[in-house]
């Protein structure tokens, strides 16, 4: 199940890491600021042998570091030569079996990317194909939704800039069928997004693009994709325990992986079978060999992979929302920000996530050094990594920025930031933008609010930090884009656009702007001629569709449905992933009624199903609450009033107990109030403060009251 969650990009996994991220964003900010006060930290440690060793193993030793690694393998190249390779932890909790980085195989996930990447450079090299030709001149039998005039082309692949509408794997893309195969193109074929931005415009990380890049590659070689990395990269630098097919010795020296928690998860194959964007097999001494070839300008020995021009092209960023922030080059990259520095340009990097793998790849030519570090645990080891690496040994690049003197904007210049912006790539992850005095104020649902401090055009300082969030504008000056630092720094989220409202919701509305924000965001239409119906009543198959449609995830694929009355229900495949989720519970025989209105103590048991395993029930226990609710949804009912996920409809009256009216049926707009408290309240913090208050000290959130 977590590793279906994860692959769904679930709001609830968002929150997790972003916190995580947070949490080492602010250990980070810390250090850099005490060095900065002390004079410490400036005078670069010389990276060598004995260096490099002394540093690897102190860091894993470290306590901060210990939590986040089952096993971990790295290396660390200079100047043409290995400089240091080491193993650390296990690569299996029950076998006790050392790391190996020499034979031990992890999954790198995304840092397939740069490989795939080397192959269409290669394949530009030989005139096989062009960085300005569509994408479709490979694949003409693929028709694509485009209504822009500029095509897909293959420098818009390589550099997330497609302006594809979010195709991250299916849930059903993990799997434990080792039987199963799936093309490239057959799954391409099936799930290829429309283009809804224009080409070039805006940045979004992009796995379906660098699939699409793949089946490029396979078509304009005329060999299988994983056949042709073999021929072409792997055989040529030596890469012996490398591929893309988890079989043979691949599956044998593969380690086994961990979710974020430690668990174990079992191994999986994918769909499609060979996945160009995410499903590289290798150790980190392989790594280290092409590491070495690239920062050699392209050779190894008698072998080269690339021509020096290609390797120069790929080491150059093609987009940036601000110079101290650089989103991608030809398959690499921005590295992770440091505070008060940014994201340096002179470091090429690649991340890679799946359930249960995590690593990292980050060069810097003109050190001519490279570092790979690979684990099986899914989490934030690299975050803690590459900071202190990059402190020890090139401080130079953790400097802070050099920002000219700059007048901030007015209050009133200030406001065209205001508004709600929602991420390109996850939906679901919602900022909000106010000005106060001659600050903004930027808040969400997994931080909470923090002031942001203009420093430059567009450019802003987090208090919290000292990290930036840039704004991209356009030509009049209206703001598109933000790029911020947790939420989900390799992307941008794109501000709302103006409401045009409904027939039947005036301003004064007690849900205008639940109702007015979603609609800017894009949940409902933005046409001024339609009705929103606030008082209409909501199915529960309409609640579960939205809501999980709201968050990204899509309807199950299965055939064997939990519920006897769905077989043939518009929502029935978002019913049976609500199951498959544990959202709703069912047994096959039993039915769900997908068309019966759901009462408002339903509606809150099936979220609270989703999210009593972020939040135990104990924090809510205090709640108290008046009118009635049957026994079985307290607990639900309980949570919701804490957390604030509702609307203006719940009062709380003089002695504290709040009237949730639990048996009433759910409406529109109070369905509209859920799922904008579920975008915008800060429910980390709120269960927080709750964790730490005495006992019979809860204090309800309080909404104005609905007229």
């Amino acid at each position: 199940m977590r590793r279906f969650l994860y692959f769904a990009r679930t709001a609830l996994w968002a929150k997790s890491f972003a916190v995580a991220l947070l949490t080492v964003c602010l250990m980070t900010s810390t250090v850099y600021a005490a060095a900065t006060e002390t004079g410490g930290g400036e005078k670069p440690v010389e990276l060598n042998e004995k260096s490099a060793v002394e540093f690897l193993d102190g860091f894993f030793a470290s306590e901060a570091a210990k939590p986040h690694y089952v096993g971990a393998s790295v290396v660390v190249v200079k100047d043409g030569k290995v400089i240091a390779q080491k193993g650390y932890g296990v690569a299996d909790k029950e076998t006790k079996e050392a790391v190996d980085p020499t034979s031990t195989v992890f999954r790198i996930a995304s840092v397939s990317k740069s490989f795939t990447a080397v192959a269409a450079m290669q394949l530009i090299e030989q005139g096989k194909i062009s960085l300005k030709d569509d994408f479709l001149k490979y694949v003409p039998d693929l028709k694509v939704d485009n209504p822009f005039n500029t095509p897909v082309t293959i420098e818009h692949l390589l550099t997330h800039t497609t302006g594809f509408e979010i195709r991250d794997p299916n849930q059903e893309d993990l799997h434990l069928d080792f039987d199963k195969v799936v093309s490239i193109q057959d799954y391409v074929r099936a799930n290829l997004p429309p283009v809804v931005r224009k080409p070039g415009s805006s940045y979004m990380y992009d796995n379906f693009a660098s699939m699409l890049l793949g089946l490029v590659v396979e078509k304009a070689s005329g060999v299988p994709f994983e056949t042709y990395m073999d021929q072409n990269i792997f055989k040529p630098l030596g890469m012996n325990n490398s591929g893309f097919k988890l079989e043979g010795k691949l599956k044998e020296q593969l380690a086994a992986g961990y979710d974020a928690a430690g668990q174990r998860v079992e191994t999986y194959a994918l769909t499609p079978t060979i996945m160009p964007q995410g499903g590289m097999l290798t150790t980190a001494e392989d790594v280290g060999k092409f590491m070495v070839a690239f920062l050699n300008g392209g050779a190894a020995g008698s072998s080269r992979i690339l021509a020096n021009n290609s390797v120069d092209q790929m080491e150059v960023y093609r987009s940036a929302i601000h110079p101290l922030l650089p989103d991608t080059t030809y398959g690499f990259e921005a590295p992770f920000q440091i505070p008060g520095a940014g994201s340096s340009s002179k470091v090429i990097s690649k991340g890679g996530d799946l359930p249960d793998f995590s690593s990292y790849l980050f060069l810097i030519p003109e050190q001519n050094t490279g570092v790979f570090l690979t684990y099986n645990q899914q989490g934030i080891l690299r975050n803690l990594f590459y900071p202190q690496f990059i402190q020890t040994f090139f401080p130079q690049y953790a400097a802070p920025a050099k920002l000219a003197d700059y007048k901030a904007s007015s209050s009133d210049e200030l406001e065209k930031f205001n508004g709600y912006y929602a991420d390109l790539r996850l939906q679901s992850i919602v900022s909000s933008l106010k000005t106060e005095d001659a600050d903004l104020t930027i808040t969400d649902a997994v931080i909470g609010p923090r002031k942001l401090h203009q420093v430059d055009a567009n450019l802003f300082v987090d208090e919290l930090t000292n990290q930036f969030t840039a704004f991209k504008v356009d030509e009049n000056g209206s703001v598109l884009y933000m790029k911020e630092p947790y939420l989900n720094p390799l992307g941008y989220a794109s501000k709302g656009v103006k409401p045009a409202g409904f027939t039947d919701v005036p301003k004064e509305h007690a849900y205008a702007e639940q109702i007015l924000t979603l609609q800017s965001l894009g949940y409902y239409a933005n046409d001024a001629s339609k009705a929103f119906g606030p008082e209409r009543q909501v199915t529960r198959g309409e609640y579960v569709q939205f809501l999980l449609e709201s968050n990204n995830l899509k309807g199950s694929k299965t055939t064997e449905l939990a519920f006897s009355d769905l077989a043939g229900h518009p929502s029935a495949a978002f019913i049976q992933a609500a199951y498959e989720l544990g959202m709703v519970k069912g047994s096959g025989t039993g039915k769900f009624v997908p068309d019966r209105a759901i009462t408002r103590q339903e509606a809150a048991v099936m979220l609270w199903r989703l999210l009593s395993a972020q939040y135990p029930q104990e924090l809510f226990k205090d709640v108290k609450l008046e009118g009635k609710t049957d026994a079985w949804a307290v607990p639900a009912v309980q949570m919701m009033v804490a957390l604030g996920i509702h609307g203006p409809e719940v009062q709380v009256n003089a002695k504290g107990a709040a009237n949730y009216q639990s048996r009433k049926v759910l409406n529109q707009q109070e369905l509209a109030a859920i799922l904008f408290a579920l975008l915008t309240q800060p429910t980390d913090q709120i269960a927080a403060a709750l964790s730490q208050s005495a006992p019979g000290s809860f204090s309800p959130v309080i909404l104005p009251k609905a007229s």
